[in-house]
């Protein structure tokens, strides 16, 4: 189908970054017609958005320790059933309350996405790829939900936000089958792989292995996830997830409540930020695997485009909280949404290089745990300050604060002597 098996694999998961973005969107988009047709308040929306993530956050965890005992395969397979079905079911939700249930239901199906896609890629993709790869699997979340708003937005003016829903659903099981169909836990299972490539993946995977013979290890799994360079990457993950969901939740609310933008409009100006944050994911992959090539430093090489992306996207949010037009608003957050997105790829191939391959699930899906923390915070924070606090504005300074933090987390706890000390247990 394609010239490798491997790029087969990346283009799955792109696919599947599409529709978990597209899916997770869809109420944001929508959040006008739903809180209009429910009797929704802006807090009552925040929690909405924010409970997604209870079920979220704990199968990021046990979705990553799924794939590594059980395959990708297997845990991806399940998790897309479950989301398919709870998305669906967001159109029978006739309260505030069922549609609370459902959320935290559907939320618990999209958890292992991220753990598991970074699984399939340390099994599938060797070393000097392996930047490229996060960036372009990822890649499909922001893509995702750029066509959220004129897909979702239509479809919902046209035939009702329930129906939008309904449609993203069965896009779920066509992309399930096409899973089972394609796609194998490691190379070296594949029917159709060649042997020149399954040897250029197997001979270059990016993780260590806890021994050469693949015993079990006498290391706890708790030694890397509580180190200090683990720990380093999530704070910087949450970072980058504060400002991500606040954008995911809030900007098609922020440009017809703030900005004063009617649905249509606002569903054709909201894409622009998302096609910005695509070009970050694919941009940052490319920059970081260019520096490692240029540097032979695997670690400094990835810390320095977090660094930058966040310092960036923390001036462009901070001064959207003062934009006085709805072009400098889009601008700047397009413009933070270029250099944020350089972000997550980077601390998914980080990860990498600290954990073993044989951890990389668990202690990848504790990190996206912390991480994603940030989505039960970020949408409830926000909608309480726009209600009771100081508006936009101080929601947009909150999320600029938080994206310094990261950059300094990361400068303090991932450090080359901690990330050695980290290697040699394995």
């Amino acid at each position: 189908m394609f010239k490798n098996i491997r790029s087969t694999v990346a283009l799955l998961l792109f696919f599947a970054g599409v529709l978990n973005y597209l899916d997770r969107a869809a109420l944001s988009v929508m959040a006008p017609l739903v809180k209009k047709d429910l009797h929704i308040d802006d807090a009552q929306m925040g929690i909405l958005f924010s409970c997604f993530f209870i079920g979220y956050c704990l199968f990021c965890f046990l979705g990553g320790w799924g794939a590594d005992r059980y395959g990708p395969r297997k845990v991806f397979g399940w998790a897309a059933v479950v989301w398919s079905l709870f998305c669906g079911a967001t159109a029978l939700a006739g309260s505030f309350f069922q549609l609370l249930i459902v959320r935290v239901l559907f939320g618990i199906g999209e958890g292992p996405m991220g753990t598991t896609t970074n699984k399939s890629i340390s099994n599938w993709f060797p070393r000097r790829e392996v930047g490229r790869a996060v960036g372009f699997s990822n890649a499909g979340q922001p893509l995702g939900a750029a066509v959220a708003a004129p897909i979702v937005g239509l479809i919902g003016l046209h035939f009702g936000w329930r129906v939008s829903f309904v449609a993203i659903a069965i896009l779920g099981f066509v992309w399930l089958a096409f899973w089972l169909w394609l796609f194998r836990d490691k190379p070296e299972q594949h029917p159709r792989i060649t042997a020149a490539e399954r040897t250029l993946i197997t001979a270059e995977r990016p993780a260590t292995r806890l021994t050469e013979k693949g015993a079990p290890s006498r290391v706890r799994l708790w030694r890397y996830v509580f180190s200090l360079p683990v720990l380093g990457v999530a704070a910087a993950f949450f970072c980058f997830n504060y400002i991500q969901f606040f954008f995911l939740s809030w900007l098609p609310s922020y440009l017809t409540d703030f900005q004063h933008l009617d649905i249509k409009s606002m569903s054709l100006i909201g894409i622009l930020p998302w096609l910005g944050a695509t070009i970050g994911f694919i941009g940052g992959g490319l920059v970081s695997d260019a520096l490692y090539r240029r540097t032979g430093n695997f670690l400094q090489s990835r810390k320095l485009v977090i660094f930058c992306g966040l310092a960036v996207a923390a001036l462009c949010v901070m001064l959207t909280a003062w934009a006085s037009s709805v072009t400098m608003a889009v601008t700047l957050i397009t413009l933070a949404s270029v250099f944020a997105y350089m972000t997550p790829q980077a601390c998914w191939s980080l990860l990498q290089d600290i954990v073993p391959a044989e951890r990389i699930g668990t202690a990848g899906g504790f990190v996206h745990l912390l991480a994603n923390l940030a989505g039960i915070l970020s949408p409830g924070i926000t909608g309480f300050l726009i209600q009771y606090g100081g508006g936009y504005a101080s929601a947009f300074m909150l999320a600029s604060v938080l994206a310094l933090a990261g950059m300094l987390l990361l400068a303090v706890f991932v450090r080359q002597r901690s990330v050695n000390a980290l290697r040699a247990l394995a």
